[in-house]
Formats: structure tokens, C-alpha cells, sequence
């Protein structure tokens, strides 16, 4: 029996359900341990005026502590899992601390927009981040804000691609779960777009891809969208060639019980040479250990709001009103 777990994701149009990020992420709100990675609290002085894309990313960011400190240690035999130093198992602030020290305009905010189709019972999870390089602020008339939002209609209403990156820039979804101060990484997913003057052969890319993670289990070329590749494994670590997942940061996969750990990678050509790479996007995933960690979760969430109730329905025995009658 094939069973999965999706995560809810809110997009501009539709709702989609899937295991992955909200299509071009927003910035979330603040939420707890992630101030000591992220700089939430620096962020929270809400500081104004004109700024450099480096000021704003000092000022996000906090103190960051580079090479980043993990101790989770990725299991002795396991294929290789990772995005980048980023790997499912890791803790959320090990993740977070990993992400921002692979650039420094790369600024991290959890995501509180998305989640995964589950009970928490009115508890507030961090299910995952985002990050992104900091752009330069610019104090704005109200006549520019309105042309922007003039624009923004008219390329939503006439379906014009608008691209959320520039060359250079790379942005990550990080998926989590776990209760709140024990969120673990579930899947991680990264897009980079290489500098216009840099870009790599797709031969190459590709040969990176393998020297990393070995031979892939499914290579697909199709056309003008690029190669996917596939490494899937099950739970015990043997390759399949099944049990696929999305490498795009914006899209997801879902999570299932009978999957191990997949890693997608998409290359897409540039629209003026196929030979050479624009851009790439890498994800990684651990099905079976995320499905397992939801449920483990949605239980404990369960046993402490019953544990919740019982206790109140005690104290109310002792101090509750009476009723007039």
C-alpha cells in the first residue's frame, strides 16, 4: 500500500498540493531559535533608509558563525544526501547556519506561509525556510509603489514571466518537522543562476552532478527544459528508479513510507546557446525518515493537547462556576 503525506502549498493562483515551497517565496515572520542563525532580531528594528544589498544582508543577518557547526553526522553507508553541506536529519538551526555561510547576501526567514496537511492541534511549527540574497533598499514615493503595483498587475494579468532571481544569485527551500525547538530537516532545495559571463557547458554540470552523487537512476533530456536526473534509493539505501522528487525550490514532492532518500537536479540551457548552462536547480529529500517524523510529531502534538484538556477538565472540578438553577 503506497500511502503519502503532502505538504500544503500556497501559491499566487492555486493551491497545490505538495511536499515543497510556495511558487516565489515571501518573507515569513520571526520564530524563535532562528534569531541566533538568521538574524531575526536585527531584522525585527525594522531599520529604514537607503541601503546597499550588503547593509541589508549585515542587518538580517546577525551574527553568523562560519565554517557552520554541525554535529549531525550523515549515517555510515548512506548514499550522499546533501545540497550543498545541507542534508535531511540536520537540525533547523544547523540548516540555517550551513545556508548562510555559503554566501554572505544570503539571508535566511522561516516560512510560516505553507505546511504540511496535518493536525497540530494550535501549535506553531517551523516547517521549513527560506533564503535569498539580500536586495539593495530603496525608499520609495508612493507614485513609484503605484507604477510597481500597475506593472505587477499587468504582467500577472497578460501571463508574463517574471523572473525572480539575476544571474549570480542562488535562493534554497528548506523543509522541516518536528516539535517546536526539535525540528528536523526534512528535504532542502537550491536554484543558481550562473553569472552571464560564466556559464558553464551543460557537459559539465552534468559531470559534476555525477562525480557527487554517482551514477544517476533516471536521465531525462527534454529539449529546451533541460536534463533531470534521479538518484532514488528506498528506505534500507537501495537504488530505484522510482520514488521521484522535484528539484525546483518552488514546486515539492510528497513524502511516503516506502522511499529513502531522492536527490533531483534539473539543468536548464541558456536561451542562446543549448550547449551552456544558465541555470540549475538541486533538491534532496528523505521520504521515509519525513514521513515517519510527521506522524511521530502529529502524536505528540496529540498526547499533549489531550494531556491539555485532562488537566484543565481537574482544575475546573476544583474551581469551576457553579451553575445558577
Amino acid at each position: 500500500m503506497f500511502l503519502t503525506r503532502a505538504m500544503l502549498t500556497l501559491a499566487v493562483a492555486a493551491l497545490l498540493t505538495a511536499c515543497g515551497s510556495d511558487t516565489k517565496s515571501a518573507a515569513g515572520e520571526a520564530a524563535t531559535p532562528a534569531t541566533d542563525v538568521g538574524g531575526a532580531k536585527a531584522a525585527a528594528k525594522a531599520p529604514s533608509g537607503d541601503a546597499t544589498a550588503a547593509e541589508v544582508a549585515r542587518e538580517a543577518r546577525g551574527k553568523v558563525k562560519c565554517p557552520a557547526n554541525v554535529k549531525t553526522a550523515r549515517p555510515a553507508g548512506a548514499p550522499v544526501d546533501d545540497v550543498v553541506g545541507v542534508r535531511p536529519g540536520m537540525t533547523w538551526d544547523e540548516a540555517a547556519n550551513v545556508v548562510l555561510c555559503s554566501h554572505d547576501l544570503l539571508v535566511v526567514t522561516p516560512e510560516t506561509r505553507r505546511g504540511y496537511t496535518m493536525q497540530t492541534y494550535g501549535q506553531t511549527l517551523r516547517q521549513g525556510f527560506n533564503a535569498r540574497f539580500a536586495e539593495p533598499r530603496v525608499q520609495k514615493s508612493s507614485k513609484q509603489i503605484l507604477a510597481e503595483m500597475q506593472d505587477a498587475a499587468i504582467a500577472r494579468g497578460s501571463n508574463r514571466a517574471v523572473r525572480d532571481m539575476q544571474p549570480g544569485q542562488a535562493k534554497w527551500y528548506v523543509g522541516t518537522m518536528g516539535l517546536p525547538g526539535e525540528e528536523r530537516v526534512i528535504s532542502a532545495a537550491r536554484e543558481e543562476w550562473f553569472e552571464a559571463d560564466r556559464l558553464p557547458t551543460m557537459a559539465s554540470v552534468q559531470e559534476a552532478l555525477v562525480g557527487k552523487y554517482g551514477k544517476p537512476a533516471v536521465v531525462e533530456d527534454v529539449g529546451g527544459s533541460g536534463y533531470y536526473l534521479i538518484w532514488a534509493y528506498d528506505p534500507s539505501g537501495r537504488p530505484l528508479g522510482q520514488c521521484r522528487t522535484q528539484a525546483d525550490p518552488d514546486l515539492g514532492v510528497n513524502l511516503s513510507p516506502d522511499c529513502g532518500t531522492s536527490v533531483s537536479a534539473r539543468i536548464q540551457p541558456s536561451g542562446s546557446n543549448p550547449a551552456l548552462a544558465e541555470y540549475i536547480q538541486v533538491s534532496t529529500v528523505d521520504q521515509a525518515a519525513g514521513y515517519d517524523l510527521l506522524e511521530r510529531t502529529e502524536r505528540a502534538l496529540q498526547a499533549a493537547d489531550a494531556q491539555r484538556r485532562a488537566r484543565e477538565v481537574d482544575e475546573a472540578a476544583g474551581k469551576a462556576a457553579k451553575p445558577t438553577l
